[in-house]
C-alpha cells in the first residue's frame, strides 16, 4: 500500500531534501504533497488522503504547533501522524508538541539514517504493512510484515 506524504516547510530546498531521502529508502510512496506553511497544509489535507505529516515549527502565515494543533481538533486529520522537524530545541516546547500527539521530532540538521528511522517507526508505529531494519543504528531496509511471518513459519533445512 502506497503512502501518501505531505511535507510542511517554508524552504523548497529542505522539503526537496527530505523527499530524496525518502525515495533513497525505497518506502512505497503513492505521492508526495507539500506546502510552505500550516495554512496550506491544512487545505491539502482537507481535500487529500494523507498518511504522514513531516512538518517544520516556525514559518510564515502559520506555524507547525498551530497546524498539529488544528489538525487535532478535527475529525479528519486528528489521527494523521505527525513528525517535526525543527531547529527547535527549547525541551519545553518539544514536550508540549509531543503531548499534543505529534509522533516524533528530528532536530535540524538531521542524518539521512536519523530521518528515515524516525519515518520508517512513524508508519509502523500506525499499522503499516512495512518494518524497518536497522543495524548499528543505520537503516539498512525495509521488510514487509507479511514477508517477516513466513520467514518465522518457514520450515529450517
Amino acid at each position: 500500500m502506497p503512502w501518501n506524504i505531505l511535507i510542511v516547510d517554508d524552504s523548497s530546498l529542505t522539503r526537496k531534501r527530505i523527499k530524496r531521502i525518502i525515495e533513497m529508502a525505497n518506502i512505497d510512496v503513492g505521492q508526495f504533497l507539500d506546502a510552505e506553511n500550516g495554512e496550506e497544509a491544512l487545505k491539502i489535507l482537507e481535500k487529500s488522503n494523507v498518511d504522514l505529516v513531516l512538518s517544520d515549527l516556525n514559518m510564515p502565515e502559520m506555524g507547525g504547533a498551530e497546524m498539529v494543533h488544528q489538525m487535532r481538533s478535527r475529525g479528519a486529520t486528528k489521527s494523521i501522524p505527525v513528525v517535526v522537524i525543527s531547529t527547535e530545541s527549547k525541551t519545553a516546547r518539544i514536550k508540549e508538541l509531543l503531548a499534543e500527539g505529534v509522533k516524533d521530532y528530528l532536530h535540524k540538521p538531521f542524518t539521512q539514517d536519523e530521518d528515515l528511522i524516525a519515518i520508517c517507526e512513524c508508519l509502523v508505529q500506525n499499522n503499516f504493512r512495512r518494518v524497518p531494519i536497522v543495524s548499528d543504528g543505520k537503516l539498512v531496509g525495509i521488510i514487509s510484515r507479511k514477508d517477516i511471518i513466513k520467514y518465522i513459519l518457514e520450515p529450517i533445512g
